[in-house]
């Protein structure tokens, strides 16, 4: 069986594509999952959702339900299905309902500032 945890994120998060900050938050979540690498979810209120574009992408986890996911639009770049969120993930994770991850790539990055 999968662990999983979800506590608030130390300190203030920023997420960044093709350089340009496109959101920051103090009110972020960090999710650990087994052996996996934390993620850290943000609330969708501190993103600028203006540059996500919704995809017909879908993803499934055992543990936390459907994705839907999002592309990044930047001045210089679309960064396909970079963004997933879980709108109606399973009861024993629901605090990252409507939260929103990235995928962490060249041009996106997520850092404690």
């Amino acid at each position: 069986m999968t662990t999983i945890s979800i506590s608030p994120a130390q300190g203030t998060w920023v997420v960044r594509a093709g350089g340009a900050v496109i959101g920051e938050s103090s009110r972020a979540l960090e999710l650990a999952e087994g052996d996996l690498p934390f993620v850290i979810y943000f609330p969708r209120e501190d993103i600028a959702t203006a540059l996500l574009d919704a995809t017909a992408h879908k993803t499934s986890c055992p543990h936390k339900g459907e994705a839907s996911y999002y592309s990044i639009m930047s001045k210089s770049k679309t960064y396909a299905n970079a963004v997933w969120s879980y709108e109606d993930p399973k009861p024993e994770v629901a605090a990252i309902k409507g939260y929103l991850a990235f995928n962490v790539q060249d041009g996106v990055a997520v850092e404690q500032v």
